[in-house]
């Protein structure tokens, strides 16, 4: 779907709250909040367009198409959030060059929000990532990366707490087992929690105590396994509640439309993740009534 096609068809899709999104309750058409998240994952260092004359992406992606998109689609809609879900760096030399600041530069520059780590942000060592935090006008999150004993202690929070027209966004980040990915003296003293305790205990958090209306888990555990014992965006959803939305990457799984999948309390939980590349951008609506309850819509835009 091109980018004029996308706008047509989700200003409809919008306006009618298109089946098959996530339904948490009773939606009245007046007095409702429109919130906006916007999201990219496993980006890896494509700054420029795929050239004219690649066999399958021709002219697609790169930062410049992106940001005018984000910035239109935030004109239409002030209450946006974008969102990374790993593996910025590493996959072209724009990394090999400059060790991830353009990265880190220019997503500041497109004014994302949050984003959480993949394996690939180890590939120069915990102390190439520390280097490049200056150049990071956004929060790094993970919940379940433990960096209490090494140098980006302090530097990555377990969630972060967006309030947009008065409706709370929990996030919180999540991130692949780094053994046999990253070697050991590139993590160091890293900690790798489980997940799927660690994300209950923060939907919880987010949910219960910080009072917030839309929880988001922005995960690099990959969509899903063969073997379904593998922490993954699917298991995650089925043995959590509280959770509304997984925004997941690793796996470089292009979803055309989010999936619905049932939570350990049979409540609907969205998951997405948008390829590779920066090929695509992901689009998720919320609509909140008077009441805070909840709908949505989503879809995936060609860049």
């Amino acid at each position: 779907m091109d980018r004029r096609e996308f706008v047509g068809k989700t200003a409809a899709g919008s306006a009618l709250l298109a089946s098959g999104g996530l339904a948490l309750g009773g939606c009245t058409m007046n007095q409702q909040k429109h919130i906006t998240i916007l999201h990219t994952n496993d980006v890896h260092s494509h700054i420029d367009p795929f050239p004219a004359d690649h066999a399958r992406s021709a002219n697609m992606g790169g930062v410049a198409r992106r940001a005018a998109l984000v910035e239109q689609i935030r004109s239409e809609n002030p209450n946006t959030l974008l969102l990374d879900a790993g593996d910025i760096f590493q996959g072209t030399p724009y990394f090999n060059f400059y060790g991830g600041e353009l990265e880190f530069r220019l997503m500041s520059k497109m004014g994302y929000d949050v984003a959480t780590i993949g394996n690939h942000d180890f590939d120069n060592g915990i102390d190439g990532l520390l280097a490049q935090m200056p150049y990071a006008d956004f929060q790094l999150i993970s919940a379940n990366y433990d960096f209490k004993n090494t140098v980006m202690d302090g530097y990555v929070k377990p969630y972060t707490i967006k309030t947009l027209d008065g409706i709370k966004v929990g996030i919180f980040g999540l991130g692949i087992s780094l053994r046999g990915l990253v070697l050991p003296e590139l993590y160091k003293e890293t900690i790798y929690l489980d997940p799927v305790e660690t994300a209950q205990d923060m939907s919880r958090i987010l949910r219960e105590e910080e009072g917030c209306q839309l929880v988001i888990a922005l995960s690099h555990l990959g969509h899903e396994y063969r073997n379904p014992n593998i922490p993954s965006d699917v298991l995650l959803a089925s043995q959590t509640d509280n959770i509304d939305l997984i925004i997941g990457g690793h796996t470089h799984t292009f979803l055309e439309r989010p999936i619905i999948r049932p939570n350990r309390r049979d409540q609907n939980v969205l998951i997405n993740q948008v390829g590779c590349y920066g090929l695509y951008l992901g689009r998720l609506d919320f609509y909140f009534d008077s009441r805070n309850q909840m709908k949505s819509d989503g879809v995936s835009i060609s860049v």
